[in-house]
């Protein structure tokens, strides 16, 4: 029984192409300069939406050869179905997830991701940990029936919670003590990287900007007119109206942003989210309401902005130079912290915000 207010904000897709999503590509202006370009006069700009990875995937490509944009897609889908899904039967992630304990032999391509995967597992000292799909899936904050779960519900579940259980020999993988794979948190981002190879094998491909659910941003080469890529953020706390800012890539950048206001609901005035603390099976509570990331690996990207929401801002830091990534920290109180490698490159576009270097 709920005694107070109770809400679950999904995004439509249509939401999502009206630019209302945490993300929404913008275009640059540029002012008080004036900068000649040459390009190749049959470079040619093609856009388009379509469907995978359980969300709306938008496309602006500029090539001298044919629109691939459709192979993106499908090459997006294939990924999904095969390797991540959880609920595809056929996926590699499915299938271990069944094996019930034993040994699985997976592919060249997904035991390079687990070994990436368990590092920063490892270097975030848990707080991103890709065995929460259990959890994840108990909350339901995606789902027809958000809720908080019993305590003894949680209790049951947390000991098959650990990146630990993930053992691996070669492309031998066993997981332990019932634990069981998402990689929901890295996936788009291992699309993004996935598309980043792809173009570059592309030669005719000059310059792309793919935007996975609004979520997940990757930029490659360059536009003809050499304007900049830039990529808004969402105000966690108006989503619908104004933008909180804007952040200028360069070329062959990714960009991911956690927040509290993408799956949530309401009970009892306080805001259950979809970004679960490994540790207690509980959404984070710890003043931050998004955390951007930049850098120059999807899933890292992807898989660090959790973890850094996770963390929080200070303990953060030493994860973010590890990496050698950049990120913009956003507070309940409305502060913006931006990495001192952002600085020059974040626009506060929303009054009542306070910039601050992080």
């Amino acid at each position: 029984m709920f005694n107070g207010r109770r809400h679950l904000r999904k995004r439509s897709a249509a939401g999502i192409l009206w630019g209302s999503l945490l993300l929404t590509v913008i275009s640059a202006t540029v002012l008080g300069k004036t900068t000649t370009v040459v390009y190749a006069s049959d470079v040619e700009k093609y856009t388009n939406a379509d469907f995978a990875m359980d969300t709306v995937v938008s496309e602006t490509l500029y090539t001298s050869g044919e629109d691939i944009n459709t192979q993106i897609g499908e090459k997006l889908r294939e990924m999904e179905t095969t390797l991540l899904s959880w609920t595809e039967e056929n996926s590699q992630i499915s299938q271990l997830n069944n094996a019930d304990g034993k040994t699985m032999e997976v592919s060249d391509e997904l035991a390079a991701d687990l070994e990436k995967i368990r590092q920063l597992s490892q270097e975030s000292d848990g707080a991103f940990d890709p065995t929460l799909g259990k959890i994840i899936r108990l909350w339901d904050i995606d789902g027809e029936n958000p809720h908080v779960p019993d305590q003894s519900e949680i209790d049951t579940l947390l000991p098959e919670v650990g990146y630990e259980k993930i053992q691996m020999d070669g492309n031998n993988v066993t997981l332990l003590d019932g634990c069981t794979l998402d990689l929901g948190a890295v996936g788009k981002g291992m699309g993004c990287d996935l598309i980043m190879d792809y173009l570059r094998s592309q030669p005719d491909v000059s310059g792309m900007i793919l935007n996975l659910g609004g979520s997940s941003v990757m930029t490659y080469g360059e536009k003809p007119d050499g304007s900049p890529w830039k990529v808004a953020l969402t105000d966690p706390r108006d989503t619908e109206g104004d933008y909180l800012g804007a952040i200028t890539l360069d070329a062959n950048q990714f960009l991911s942003t956690s927040g509290d206001y993408e799956k949530y609901f309401i009970e009892d005035g306080i805001r259950y989210h979809h970004i679960l603390d490994p540790k207690t099976g509980y959404p984070v509570q710890n003043g931050l309401t998004s955390v951007t990331i930049v850098c120059d690996q999807g899933y890292l990207a992807d898989g660090l902005s959790t973890a850094c929401f996770v963390l929080g801002m200070d303990a953060a830091k030493p994860l973010l130079e590890k990496y050698d990534a950049e990120a913009v920290f956003v507070d309940e109180d409305k502060n913006v912290y931006v990495t001192s490698g952002l600085m020059d490159k974040f626009e506060l576009m929303k009054d009542g915000y306070t910039v601050n270097e992080a």
